[in-house]
């Protein structure tokens, strides 16, 4: 393979492919959607260290087209410019799905969710943004809408450990209003697919089964794409959480992951709750 050429295989497992003036020519567009299409009303920034990267810890919303987390990536771009290094972490399956999507993803910062990328990318100094509860969090049912779902995933705190980074927790409410899910049936259709009757979405085990309602399926059976409704979206930056050790021998204490896990999940939530008693205080005028 020529240098610089990039298999669908390869996408997302080098830092290089990062491009800035890709970035730059999509924040106008990022800005309609941000100004406009979902009123973005957002605060915290000022928690974010300006002497050293972190790693970002958010719980993400609105099904595939999550559209708080591209909102978080704007307002990083136009605060602290294209050029500062950052990195988002992406499930494996999105690198599968479309290859010309995936490049685009990589250009904008994305990379393979794997421990071996987002140390490197720390290591380099870079700010890393991860979403732990994937799926099952961007399609939690509609009911759990303000609730915290990390999914019980503990390896972004091994992560921020071993690369001894303070964890900046980022939250929002109003983006799971995007699409309505009804019900999460990956349990039952996953018994269908060990029978043999029922063949996974795309050729990929997506990890949930939802039934949801939303553009521009009406009624959608499965983690089909989106298009999300335009409803106002709130966003917020923590206070950085640091632990007490850090360092492999950290790491690898289970009883202190669990506690650190808890600590940062109980963070979330609490400033999840405060922030939806915010947004509700302001609707009733």
């Amino acid at each position: 393979m020529k240098k610089g050429k990039t298999s669908r295989d390869q996408q997302g497992w080098s830092l290089d492919e990062r491009n800035p003036k890709t970035i730059e020519s999509l924040m106008p567009l990022w800005e309609w959607f941000y100004k406009y299409y979902f009123r973005v009303q957002t605060d915290g920034w000022h928690h974010i260290p300006q002497e050293r990267n972190v790693l970002l810890v958010g719980s993400h919303n609105g099904g595939l087209a999550a559209p708080d987390m591209s909102m978080m990536m704007y307002d990083w771009f136009r605060r602290f410019g294209t050029e500062k290094p950052a990195y988002g972490l992406m499930h494996a399956n999105m690198w599968q799905l479309d290859r010309q999507i995936a490049k685009l993803a990589a250009q904008t910062g994305a990379i393979m969710a794997h421990p071996k990328m987002a140390i490197a990318a720390l290591e380099k100094g870079a700010s890393v943004l991860v979403y732990p509860g994937g799926a099952q969090d961007v399609f939690r049912p509609h009911y759990l809408r303000d609730k915290i779902y990390l999914a019980g995933r503990q390896g972004f705190i091994k992560l921020a450990l071993r690369a001894n980074v303070p964890i900046v927790p980022v939250i929002s409410h109003g983006a799971h209003d995007t699409i309505v899910v009804l019900a999460d049936f990956y349990k039952e259709v996953s018994k269908l697919h060990d029978w043999g009757l029922f063949p996974w979405l795309f050729g990929l085990n997506p990890e949930v089964f939802p039934i949801y309602l939303g553009l521009p399926w009406g009624l959608s059976f499965g983690p089909l794409p989106n298009i999300p409704l335009p409803v106002q979206i709130h966003t917020r930056v923590c206070t950085p959480i640091v632990f007490e050790r850090y360092g492999r021998r950290a790491a690898c204490d289970r009883d202190y992951v669990n506690s650190c896990y808890e600590q940062v999940s109980n963070h979330m939530q609490r400033e999840l709750d405060f922030l939806v008693r915010q947004v509700e205080h302001i609707a009733r005028g």
